[in-house]
């Protein structure tokens, strides 16, 4: 880690400004789920602590809907598990940036969300992509468990904040981050064009989350393309 603080690439500051705008949109976010949970009746400590340990938005915001709804904690956690399991292809795409210790590589896993493999896979460089893994990653880390606790803090002052239309700050970042990547790589378009179709196409007849887990069949379309090296671009990926 200390190595890696010390590259040319921690410095730049284009990366560190769309680590930012990430950051603050995330922020955003996790002031809403707060603010949510404790509004829906949950005490200020359970979105505190879940997010925490289980850090993963979509995951979090699914188990307090099931919670609030009279679910039960089994069915809220099986439900996180579901929505969770993109993460182990998103894991095995950026693996090779979390480093050799045991130490490095737990922490790393627990930082593998779609922002930070999106941030790291853009890279055109492995020293890049690790700077860029962990910079977002650690950042993002430690924005969404803050404003996690001021919304839960705020409680019901907020309202509902799916009014101001904050809930599509989000994915439009994460949106203009993979756009240089599809404009560079037809494959990888092709890729995200199958995978939004699929989405699409399932999103009436399943439940939630399950079209995101279906859109990883666009990765066959990719991988068919990038050839037995797995680089569209000569690169290994």
């Amino acid at each position: 880690m200390r190595s890696l603080l010390r590259t040319p690439q921690v410095r730049d500051p284009a990366l560190f400004r769309d680590i930012s705008l990430v950051c603050a949109a995330g922020g955003v976010v996790g002031v809403s789920f707060g603010a949510i949970s404790v509004a829906g009746g949950l005490p200020v400590w359970v979105p505190v602590v879940m997010s925490l340990v289980v850090y993963a938005g979509a995951a979090q915001f699914s188990a307090v809907g099931i919670l609030l709804a009279g679910g039960g904690p089994f069915a809220a956690a099986a439900t996180g598990l579901l929505l969770n399991t993109r993460n182990a292809a998103f894991s095995l795409a950026v693996a090779d940036l979390l480093g050799p210790g045991r130490a490095a590589r737990f922490v790393g896993a627990h930082l593998v969300t779609d922002e930070t493999v999106a941030f790291a896979l853009a890279q055109s460089d492995p020293v890049r992509r690790r700077v860029a893994f962990w910079a977002s990653g650690l950042g993002l880390f430690a924005v969404w468990n803050v404003c996690v606790l001021a919304g839960a803090l705020a409680g019901t002052a907020l309202g509902d904040t799916a009014t101001y239309g904050l809930d599509a700050a989000f994915p439009a970042v994460l949106a203009a981050l993979v756009l240089p990547a599809l404009r560079e790589s037809p494959p990888v378009r092709r890729a995200a064009l199958l995978g939004a179709a699929v989405a699409l196409a399932t999103t009436p007849v399943t439940p939630t989350g399950v079209p995101v887990l279906l859109a990883l069949t666009g990765l066959v379309v990719w991988r068919a393309s990038a050839g037995p090296k797995g680089s569209t671009d000569g690169r290994a990926s």
